[in-house]
């Protein structure tokens, strides 16, 4: 057996001497929690697939030895119903990174030889610059011979549906999920956050939950996070998690130091005034003048709530006055 040369010291690993923030936690860590994710974002991202089977986590540990540490994201075993299995790498990617250059390519050939199945890199972003970069084919080797070539499939902001209808969004909650997450810079994700929250309404706590911190982490500190708190607050009131929790103790903590109950409860009358209507609007409904009127002009939070609920299914604006308004599962 021969000798391993030792001359030249590991090199560092930059990945793991930065605090993982909490966009870059939720971009991949949905796939975890809804393993079958990709088969259906394949379809989006243009990927020409076998139909795909069951997925399962496995360990992101590809430590080999010390004191060299390296762990992927997110890693998923999918079988497929015909070509066999192949493993899926999720990278959520917030900036450009010049160690991925490396990192990457390691990962792919590393698992490639340990599991001796195909290996496909997914990389989630939420800014088109960094996007652009991900796409990049990494290439090991000589200018004119490459060696190794790997070509991340990236998802972001340039290719991901932007999910205005709350029907579709109800479709696929962790697809339209990971579609606000990576438009979280979009000039329209008050929309985008509004849909997924009608969406959610209606769900089982259990599929909730995940749902809602996931988005509440993809936004970061983006101005966008406020706008979702209040939507947890108000058209989620239901659910109950630590961040709702938190959500409540800021409000009445914030009502005990102003003494602006009164206020606060106008707020929230003139804000599902202006949801119902951005509702309509976002799914294309023409809005009478008529309409517009009567939703402005009410003041009773539990009217308004119909007739929201009654705006994410509506084809007319007027419909929403219907004691039974038609609902389209």
């Amino acid at each position: 057996m021969g000798t391993q040369q030792t001359d030249l010291p590991p090199p560092p690993d930059p990945e793991r001497n930065s605090m993982v923030s909490a966009p870059h936690e939720a971009m991949h860590r949905i796939f975890q929690e809804d393993p079958g994710l990709f088969s259906r974002l394949s379809g989006v991202l243009g990927l020409d697939l076998p139909p795909l089977g069951a997925g399962k986590p496995l360990t992101v540990d590809l430590t080999e030895t010390e004191p060299l540490e390296r762990r992927v994201d997110t890693l998923l075993r999918i079988e497929t119903q015909n070509d066999g299995p192949f493993l899926l790498i999720v990278e959520a990617q917030g900036k450009k990174d010049p160690g991925k250059t490396a990192s990457w390519p390691y990962y792919v050939t590393y698992l490639n030889n340990k599991y001796r199945i195909p290996v496909l890199l997914l990389v989630i972003c939420q800014d088109h610059a960094t996007a652009a970069w991900a796409a990049r084919p990494l290439t090991i080797g000589l200018p004119q011979w490459p060696t190794v070539t790997t070509r991340p499939l990236v998802a972001g902001p340039h290719n991901m549906p932007v999910i205005r209808n709350v029907a579709e969004a109800r479709k696929d909650l962790a697809l339209a999920t990971l579609s606000a997450i990576t438009h979280a810079d979009n000039p329209d994700v008050d929309a985008i956050l509004k849909t997924m929250s009608v969406a959610l309404r209606d769900a089982p706590d259990v599929i909730v939950g995940p749902f809602v911190e996931f988005i509440a982490q993809g936004l970061g500190n983006r101005p966008a996070a406020q706008q979702w708190r209040n939507l947890v607050a108000v058209d989620l009131s239901f659910y109950t998690s630590p961040l709702s929790e938190e959500i409540r103790d800021e409000g009445r903590v914030e009502g005990r130091a102003e003494g602006r109950v009164e206020g606060r409860a106008e707020g929230h009358v003139e804000r599902a005034a202006e949801d119902v209507l951005l509702v309509l609007d976002a799914r294309g409904v023409d809005i009478t003048h008529a309409t517009r009127v009567k939703v402005t002009a009410c003041g009773d939070s539990d009217v308004l709530r119909r007739w929201l609920v009654r705006a994410a299914f509506v084809t007319t604006s007027d419909e929403i006055f219907e004691e039974e308004a038609p609902v389209d599962r």
